[in-house]
């Protein structure tokens, strides 16, 4: 019986290092933090009623989605140059979702893209990083763009000089570049992203374009994608904004057309990965706001596909964009 108990133990002890090193072969640091953190990820089917889903993405999942407009609010000012406004995302007189809005003036702020691809770092971790309480010149952290199965960039990118990310990409959709001229949201539509990116300080190349100065919605194809969504956009005064929604209820090219009728004079937006990894973090003085995301589920073919973990933990992030005091 002992004999037997202790050949069980040792095969368990295979497989477990078995799996463990499948995982770092395909997957890195970074697999391996996603299965201690939060014991991997998975889908599920579901009904478009299933109680798992917020109430925002079962609205959104209903054969003719609701209208909805933007709720009362003003930009209120936390320090020279920044600003921040919620705004209500409200169907049938009540509200459903709602966008948290952060404007920079960027001759106060500087913008930088970041890449920790081992993904140790949660929005909490990264907070506690950069800016701890009472020190440090950093106001905003945010996920930025898509990342690879090794947690390394999976767009082209610049971080406080360094190219980081693919060097062949087809890229075809939008850039927020912070360079000697200034900081903008660029529709690389007939633009080179190589040339654009010359110089740059810091850049973060992403998709799709939200919002374009040319075409208004760019998002070209319609889909129920929903989501926690995160965008940068620039406005026609050269402020720069960072967004996130509080729920899921924006499929890409309904968040591009709400975004054009929220009166914010907006000139280009760029969409950044959505879903649990959304996570937001903004402190100016004694302002604080704190944004855990849940939220992603993928419509095919009348088909729900929602996306759980084992442990209700924050997820980690392995690519972010911090703005910073100059």
């Amino acid at each position: 019986m002992r004999k037997a108990v202790s050949i069980a133990v040792v095969v368990a002890l295979l497989a477990i290092a078995s799996g463990a090193w499948f995982i770092w072969q395909r997957n890195g640091a970074y697999g391996l933090q996603v299965l201690l953190r939060r014991g991997g990820s998975y889908w599920i089917t579901v009904a478009t009623d299933d109680a798992r889903l917020s109430p925002a993405m079962r609205l959104a999942l209903q054969s003719i989605i609701p209208e909805v407009t933007a709720g009362p609010g003003a930009w209120t000012e936390k320090e020279p140059g920044f600003d921040t406004r919620d705004i209500p995302v409200v169907a049938g007189g009540q509200e459903i979702d709602r966008l948290y809005l952060n404007r920079f003036d960027p001759a106060r702020f500087r913008f930088v893209a970041r890449n920790q691809p081992t993904g140790a770092r949660n929005i909490d971790q990264w907070e506690e990083a950069l800016h701890p309480e009472g020190t440090g010149g950093t106001v905003l952290i945010v996920n930025g763009s898509y990342f690879g199965l090794k947690g390394e960039a999976d767009t082209p990118l610049v971080s406080n000089g360094e190219r980081l990310g693919p060097s062949d990409y087809d890229a075809k959709a939008g850039v927020w570049v912070a360079n000697a001229s200034g900081t903008h949201v660029v529709d690389l539509s007939g633009r080179n992203w190589r040339e654009v990116l010359q110089g740059a300080e810091n850049a973060m190349v992403s998709y799709p374009l939200l919002v374009s100065e040319a075409r208004g919605n760019a998002v070209r194809t319609k889909s129920n994608w929903l989501a926690n969504r995160t965008f940068i956009a620039e406005d026609r005064q050269g402020r720069i904004i960072v967004g996130s929604t509080k729920e899921a209820f924006f499929s890409l090219d309904r968040l591009a057309t709400f975004l054009l009728g929220a009166g914010l004079d907006i000139k280009t937006a760029l969409n950044l990965d959505g879903g649990p990894i959304a996570g937001l973090s903004v402190r100016s003085g004694s302002y604080r706001l704190k944004h855990y995301a849940w939220w992603e589920a993928q419509v095919a073919d009348g088909k729900v596909s929602l996306l759980q973990a084992p442990r209700d933990v924050p997820w980690g992030m392995p690519v972010v964009l911090t703005v910073e005091r100059r």
